[in-house]
């Protein structure tokens, strides 16, 4: 059967179901979001002029979802505007609207009877090649599809998101015993390819793979701590980015999840899993049911584990509990030497971090190697039973609980024997498959070979290449075959196949520095040469955070004005050159693309942007204006698209240059790639990259469509409105400074900008070149740069992180 996907339907709008809407109409995908009506017509409702047959009475359950997503933070839409691609209703009198939908997911209350009855409606509803699915986290897939048809049964299977469903990666398809495996291949593909997400197929066990592993892990952690007589924040400051766990610990991590929402996986693993060993931890200990009774429930009830406070003087604080005594007291920063010694081996990665924890002498260490081994050898246990290899464990924590290395990952880089070693002295159970897999020689979970990837298979007690999946380009995996072009301490240019090289850059948050631009230009010569094309693009976290301030300051200290001159007109040059390449340029933003980092996406001749690109031009914030191009750029984005002779034709450019002002002057940052459009960063006309992982591909693809007939853009001339526009950016200025929007430097900054934007001194109807643009651009940033306000800007940037407004 040939499935496609256009139309969708949410069944349940509370806080899940209204952002898994949310998340479909970010991947262009017409929703339906349906709940229940009220269970009584108050007072209330008739003061308003309602009756039980309004609309606006019977939809208010999903119109509430729905308002409550738009109002979310984070953001579960990618643009606001997204919410007119869902059409709320109710299940009495809409359930007729799931006939032309393609996939019905259930969001509703976990309770089977209730699934049941709904589904039972549903399929008399859906038409025969409709996809239906349920997010129960967990009610095992078989009773809820225990009493369907035949047919509904083949078209059946769970996906479980994780919240928030636009941020987090994980997804688990679980099939039912009968679903067809067809279904389950295209399911994958597409929640992989145009959900964006990291697909785990699970087998109908408790709670799946992420939650079965997930909370183990949490729940060890909380009885180490006691048996340990450990505090929170103590825990917290150990098992955290040093053991490849996020920020927040443990503790952090439950309060954002919520209390309620933890101890209610918690308790229904004890009551589903009678036959794990280590049920016993799956019971919530007596502080933290005290905790829910008494509704410290975390982030959502502003205290958990930790408590925000705020001091008359507007000072912010930070409690933890004491979980002995259930009061609160000012948090530490616990010291311990093992993490103090694996900070200082961050820049190695995550592996080298735990094994200095792993291998330590303090208190510390001695819980980082009681809690691995227990994560070790229950992730072990768990195969084959709730799956069949260690590559869907691994990969579950990776994308449902943000851990940088999985079990079997983590395993590897502490050592597989000497975690055995340590088990045997701390008397623990070593599982008989990992004495097996020593005994054969298989010394670690993954091995790498010429061909790719291996990882060992406990089933056929040997090593299993692993599929590559051919729209995942890895750069380091080319890099070990030697397919490195050029490359310097900056950025590196290779050749990612099919007549496309790939340009990557790795300084501290890909800022741009002497290096990164010298990369630049020598690639544009290879690739104007020998290739077809080039993606600019990298697996780091952001693409670039801007320029090297840190290196700026130091040229305004030692006074080097030629050099830094220099510099800036040597990154316009650099990306002019992308712009006109002869062979077509492809920038892929993912992460924060700021100042320099979006002025390098703004001038390739396409932008393949991950849906989460938080790109902008920030410059003002350390006292300066963009001057790699990135005014220039965003005139010539704002006005390309303008009839020929609009300003003879009297119609005025400034509904146009106000927004360009705005952006700017307020260093506007979207929270999307999306919004990246709307504000002009980004064409309207790209496409958006769901899935950060085939992102590289994604553009490589954009290169290879245009390159067969790629002509480089004709120069722009931009049309200018000269002192008018200067005029109308004051009475935006005055109202900004009489509003404390602005300080008075910030006004000064401004009307530098305003004066770029402006053309300089000239008649409104005047057409500037490109290069008068960042003439302008380079004399205003030099001038800046020497005004003492920005150089204390540009230092407390350095030093706090944060914009300094003086």
């Amino acid at each position: 059967m040939a499935y496609e996907i256009r139309k969708a339907a949410v069944l349940g709008a509370g806080v899940m179901g209204a952002t898994i809407a949310a998340h479909l109409t970010n991947a262009g995908i017409e929703c339906v979001l349906l709940d229940i009506i009220p269970f009584e017509f108050t007072e209330a409702d008739k003061a308003q002029g309602l009756t039980e047959k309004s609309p606006a009475w019977r939809n208010r359950f999903a119109e509430s979802g729905l308002a409550g997503v738009l109002k979310a933070k984070p953001a579960g839409f990618f643009t606001k505007k997204n919410a007119a691609m869902i059409r709320t209703g109710n299940f009495e009198d809409n359930l007729g609207w799931l006939a032309d939908c393609d996939w019905v997911i259930e969001v509703v209350i976990e309770n089977l009877k209730i699934k049941q009855e709904l589904f039972a409606r549903v399929e008399k509803v859906v038409k025969p090649d409709c996809i239906v699915t349920t997010n129960t986290s967990g009610i095992p897939i078989r009773d809820i599809c225990a009493k369907f048809g035949p047919k509904l049964k083949a078209n059946f299977l769970g996906t479980h998101f994780f919240n928030p469903p636009r941020y987090m990666k994980l997804l688990e398809i679980i099939p039912g015993a009968e679903t067809g495996p067809e279904l389950v291949t295209y399911m994958t593909r597409f929640c992989e390819e145009v959900l964006g997400k990291g697909v785990v197929v699970c087998k109908d066990v408790p709670n799946f793979i992420g939650n079965r592993i997930g909370i183990f892990d949490m729940s060890n952690a909380i009885r180490l701590m006691i048996d340990r007589n450990l505090k929170i924040d103590e825990v917290d400051a150990i098992i955290g980015k040093a053991l490849g766990r996020p920020g927040t610990g443990i503790f952090g991590l439950l309060d954002l999840v919520g209390l309620d929402t933890g101890g209610h996986v918690m308790s229904n693993l004890y009551e589903a899993a009678p036959e794990d060993e280590m049920r016993e931890v799956f019971v919530p200990v007596e502080f933290m049911a005290k905790m829910v009774e008494l509704k410290w429930l975390g982030n959502k009830t502003n205290q958990g584990f930790y408590k925000r406070t705020k001091g008359a003087d507007g000072k912010k604080g930070k409690l933890v509990l004491d979980y002995r005594t259930m009061e609160y007291y000012p948090a530490t920063k616990p010291q311990y030497e093992s993490v103090s010694a694996a900070r200082k081996k961050a820049d190695e990665g995550v592996a080298t971090t735990l094994k200095v924890m792993f291998n330590g002498t303090d208190a510390a260490a001695d819980l980082t190697r009681e809690y691995l081994c227990d994560n070790f050898i229950y992730a072990a246990n768990r195969i084959p039973e709730i799956c069949d290899t260690i590559v869907g464990i691994d990969n579950a924590m990776k994308w449902g609980y943000n851990h940088q290395l999985g079990p079997f990952e983590t395993w590897d880089a502490v050592g597989v024997q000497a975690a055995v070693e340590v088990m045997k002295r701390l008397k623990k159970k070593v599982p008989k498959k990992i004495e097996e897999m020593l005994k054969k020689g298989s010394g670690s979970f993954y091995v790498t070979k010429e061909d790719g990837l291996y990882f060992y298979d406990f089933e056929k007690k040997d090593y299993v290449k692993l599929e590559a999946n051919p729209r995942i380009i890895l750069l380091p995996e080319l890099k070990a075959r030697n397919r490195t072009i050029r490359k310097n301490q900056s950025a590196t240019l290779l050749d990612i196949g099919d007549g496309v090289a790939c340009l990557e850059f790795h300084t501290k948050m890909n800022a741009v520095d002497d290096g990164m631009i010298e990369m630049i230009l020598e690639s544009c010569a290879i690739v104007e040469k020998d290739f077809s094309g080039m993606v600019v693009g990298s697996h780091a976290a952001n693409f670039s955070a801007g320029a090297n301030v840190f290196k700026v300051l130091i040229g305004i200290q030692m006074g080097d004005w030629d050099i830094l001159e220099r510099l800036i007109a040597e990154f316009q040059h650099a990306n002019m050159r992308m712009k006109y390449l002869s062979k077509p340029v492809v920038a892929a933003p993912a992460g924060l693309s700021l100042g320099g980092g979006c002025e390098m996406a703004m001038h390739g001749a396409k932008c393949q942007p991950y849906g989460e690109t938080y790109i902008g031009l920030v410059e003002v914030g350390v006292g300066v204006i963009p001057a790699g191009g990135g005014c220039k750029e965003l005139m010539v984005r704002l006005t390309e698209g303008l009839p020929e002779g609009v300003i003879e034709a009297g119609l005025s450019l400034q509904h146009v240059y106000a927004k360009a002002f705005e952006n700017i002057a307020m260093a506007k940052v979207s929270t999307s790639a999306v919004e990246g459009m709307e504000l002009g960063y980004i064409r309207k006309t790209e496409n958006i990259s769901l899935n950060r992982d085939q992102q590289l591909w994604d553009a490589k693809q954009a290169v290879l469509g245009i390159a067969k007939f790629y002509r480089k853009p004709k120069p722009a001339m931009i049309p200018v409105m000269g002192e008018n526009f200067r005029g109308m950016a004051e009475a935006i200025l005055y109202n900004m400074r009489q509003g404390n929007y602005a300080s008075d430097y910030d006004v000064h900054v401004s009307r530098k900008v305003a004066y770029i934007l402006s053309g300089g001194d000239c008649a409104e109807g005047t057409l500037a070149s490109e290069q008068e643009i960042l003439d302008l651009e380079r004399e205003a940033f030099l001038s800046l740069c020497g005004e003492k306000k920005t150089q204390d800007r540009i230092m407390h940037m350095l030093n706090t992180g944060k914009p300094l407004r003086n």
